[in-house]
């Protein structure tokens, strides 16, 4: 049974760890800047003791990260848990959780992506959390206006119950402003949105189910194993429909089209109401010799029976939806764009 936590109200405690990759040097200013943002809304914010901290590609020992997220997550004045942004080796401290105790414990949201989708998902497979998938904290600064980050924490705010619709942007950014140079950066949104049927059909679409989904990179690499478990998932909501998003960070076609065939063949694409990818965020070759991004979802997804979307605003091509995961979802597509409506609790 899925547990979705209360929603956020102004004078909550806001933990922020870095169980992957923790914040240094000229990156501290735009840590700061986001931190009293947070304050600004109301809220009450604890730093973990790793935060600030940065070594052998991640912010500590594999051990300390573990017991400083598992200590916010089973801190009943803790509201959330937002990290600063994701990194490598998340990985590493799935064994030193104990996902078993937290179904027993009261919920909280987690908020992020890129590597922390490799917590998201086992927090919602094995505890029964509810998990948000979205704009991560660093991006969380006043010169960030654009509706769907800036709309991220109003969604955890909203009443449980309450269907929560967000619309495709209109543009986005392929290129990261300098956050070192100037902490106050907004995203560079300077490419038309739109997003796309595989199949190439023009007609209207929509789909309903329970969402789940994250990083292609880091996820990939827990099909198989007791932290992901999706299969099950997918049959165990398979009356109301399960819709997996995924959004390509860093695997070259080649890579991906490797990356997909492995969790098709291990089930995780067997039983969708839809699939949805997010926009590719991984260099390419475009040149006829080689595939192209949208080449390699085909050859793996084309012949899939349900239907599937792509270059939607998800992932690391900002901006994009805060996606529950577990919440029941309708998405509607049309006319190279579209709505996601989403209710948490039910």
């Amino acid at each position: 049974m899925l547990k979705f936590p209360a929603p956020l109200l102004p004078g909550d405690l806001i933990a922020v760890p870095a169980p992957s990759s923790g914040v240094t040097g000229k990156h501290v200013a735009r840590l700061e800047l986001a931190i009293a943002h947070l304050r600004s809304r109301g809220y009450r914010v604890i730093e973990g003791g790793n935060l600030r901290s940065q070594h052998k590609d991640a912010s500590a020992a594999a051990s300390l990260r573990a017991e400083e997220l598992r200590q916010f997550l089973h801190d009943p004045e803790v509201a959330a848990i937002i990290p600063p942004w994701g990194g490598e080796l998340a990985s590493e401290i799935l064994e030193l959780l104990d996902f078993q105790s937290l179904r027993q414990a009261r919920p909280k949201w987690m908020l992020g992506y890129s590597d922390i989708s490799t917590l998201l998902l086992p927090i919602t497979l094995l505890a029964g959390w509810a998990s948000a998938h979205g704009t991560n904290l660093m991006e969380m600064t006043p010169g960030n206006t654009d509706p769907l980050a800036s709309g991220a924490l109003a969604i955890l705010e909203a009443p449980l119950g309450t269907p929560i619709t967000q619309h495709a942007s209109s543009l986005h950014q392929t290129h990261w402003q300098n956050f070192a140079a100037n902490p106050q950066a907004g995203f560079k949104l300077t490419e038309p949105t739109a997003w796309k049927r595989l199949d190439g059909s023009p007609e209207p679409l929509l789909l309903r189910g329970r969402l789940i989904g994250g990083c292609l990179d880091t996820l990939a690499s827990l099909a198989g194993t007791p932290f992901g478990k999706l299969p099950a998932f997918i049959e165990a909501h398979r009356q109301e429909g399960v819709i997996l998003y995924l959004e390509n960070a860093e695997l070259s076609p080649p890579a991906l089209v490797r990356t997909l065939l492995s969790l098709r063949r291990q089930g995780w694409f067997t039983g969708l109401a839809g699939l949805m990818f997010g926009r590719n965020a991984a260099p390419g070759n475009e040149s006829a010799e080689h595939l192209s991004h949208t080449e390699a979802l085909q050859s793996v997804c084309a012949t899939l029976p349900c239907p599937v979307l792509y270059d939607m605003d998800i992932g690391h091509q900002p901006p994009q939806l805060t996606l529950i995961n577990g919440a029941l979802a309708e998405i509607r597509f049309a006319e190279r764009a579209g709505t996601l409506t989403q209710t948490a609790g039910r």
